[in-house]
């Protein structure tokens, strides 16, 4: 039994004040990011999307519709998509800048293989399989769309393919409105795939995911 799990991350979010998200609620997303959504909707046209899940947070729900509504689908809602804790939420970082150039924040940055500024990779990589792997129990035999956010989703590539999970954020491929892939036959995994609906628009830069 051949099924995939397409996991997007959400679009474009209207962030003006340029401040780590997270969590946080009321981030929707951008006019921009509205029109990532509706490319990551019609590149899965054609395809035989069953299920349609996300992340509670508005912008992944909001991610999600244009799917859901292509497909004749409801939105089912996990909590283990949901974006990865982190200490900095709602403060602005950078190199230089921000956050990280106030000395009392410095002992969260201490360690950055666990990280100690939030979620563990490991917790993460472990709750986004298992809700990979439940929306795959959904659609079995079928396709279904997973909708999360950049860390989740790039940590649990990493994990299925075997890599380590510490990395340097700037080079995560998970772009906005990203699709990563991952197909089983029956609980064995097959591949890992990944593909920009939004083309150079998914690359742009931006704090929160």
């Amino acid at each position: 039994m051949r099924t995939t799990v397409h996991l997007l991350r959400h679009g474009e979010v209207h962030n003006p004040t340029g401040v780590l998200y997270g969590r946080l609620p009321g981030f929707r997303l951008s006019d921009d990011g509205v029109q990532m959504a509706h490319d990551a909707a019609e590149a899965l046209q054609g395809r035989d999307v069953t299920a349609v899940v996300a992340s509670p947070l508005q912008r992944a729900q909001e991610t999600a519709r244009p799917t859901a509504e292509l497909f004749g689908l409801p939105i089912h809602t996990d909590e283990r998509l949901i974006e990865s804790g982190n200490y900095f939420e709602g403060k602005t970082v950078g190199v230089g800048d921000g956050a990280f150039s106030d000395p009392k924040h410095w002992p969260q940055l201490r360690n950055p293989f666990t990280p100690s500024w939030g979620e563990p990779y490991v917790e993460i990589a472990r709750r986004m399989l298992a809700a990979a792997e439940s929306a795959r129990d959904l659609a079995l035999g079928h396709e279904a769309v997973c909708v999360s956010h950049q860390l989740p989703i790039w940590t649990v590539r990493r994990y299925v393919e075997g890599r380590k999970l510490w990395h340097r954020p700037d080079r995560r491929q998970c772009g906005l409105a990203s699709l990563t892939s991952i197909t089983w036959q029956d609980d064995r995994i097959l591949s890992v795939t990944y593909s920009e609906p939004a083309g150079a628009a998914s690359r742009r830069p931006g704090a929160g995911a």
